[in-house]
């Protein structure tokens, strides 16, 4: 997979992809991230990618020509694959580990990242083929939107995660949250490690993790088991 991000401040995320899982992923070659200067793709001597909106109001608004300049050019570099262009955007669908995990099957993925009161509507309107949002509420721009997105789609990728099986398990893979886990050491200030994890029964430790599992869905997140339930009605 190649994963390309437009934006006009790189900084803000470069150093995200150059730690920790996603640089692994990088050096392994399974993946390849990059940030576009959306300023190299401006001619006034300003490099501006700004402007006042039509009709008046406050803030500014990310030009339309920079943006087609720069996706038209990732897009010849990869003439032979499909891009998906994703936009951040608190208008957009809200992103769930099932889109995650449609996300991680496409081969190129070109992030928009928006700044100030967002980007002109002809960008959304002729290039976006996913509107995402991250959750109800509004970010100073998109960057750290998209290290969301890029983030819990990479480690779905075959051979990121060091078992791939801990990525399957993982809260919402399932349809609902994870267990509760435990490590070292077996008592610490007090609390104990449940007892049925230390007795080396598989099959009741996988239904602990279960009824677990439930349980905190349950007292958590009782939508998901209302959802679970209704996917598998309608089917």
């Amino acid at each position: 997979m190649h994963v390309d991000v437009i934006t006009p401040f790189p900084g803000m995320i470069e150093s995200f992809f150059n730690e920790s899982m996603l640089k692994r992923a990088c050096d392994k070659g399974v993946v390849t991230i990059s940030t576009v200067n959306l300023r190299d793709f401006t001619f006034d001597k300003h490099r501006t990618v700004d402007d006042a909106p039509y009709g008046g109001g406050p803030g500014m608004i990310l030009k339309p020509e920079p943006i087609f300049l720069a996706v038209d050019s990732l897009k010849k570099k990869n003439p032979e694959i499909g891009s998906r262009v994703i936009f951040m955007s608190p208008q957009g669908e809200t992103y769930t580990q099932e889109k995650a995990f449609e996300l991680a099957k496409e081969s190129h993925l070109i992030f928009i990242c928006g700044h100030y009161r967002g980007v002109d509507q002809r960008v959304v309107d002729a290039l976006v083929t996913d509107e995402i949002s991250i959750g109800d509420y509004i970010l100073t721009g998109g960057e750290l939107a998209a290290a969301v997105v890029i983030d819990s789609v990479v480690r779905l990728l075959p051979g990121v995660l060091g078992d791939f099986d801990s990525a399957e398990k993982d809260t919402f893979t399932c349809g609902i949250l994870d267990h509760p886990h435990y490590t070292r050491p077996e008592v610490f200030n007090g609390m104990k490690v449940p007892e049925v994890l230390l007795s080396g029964h598989h099959a009741q430790i996988e239904e602990w993790r279960k009824q677990k599992a439930l349980e905190k869905t349950k007292e958590k997140r009782p939508d998901l088991l209302k959802k679970e339930s209704s996917d598998k009605t309608s089917k």
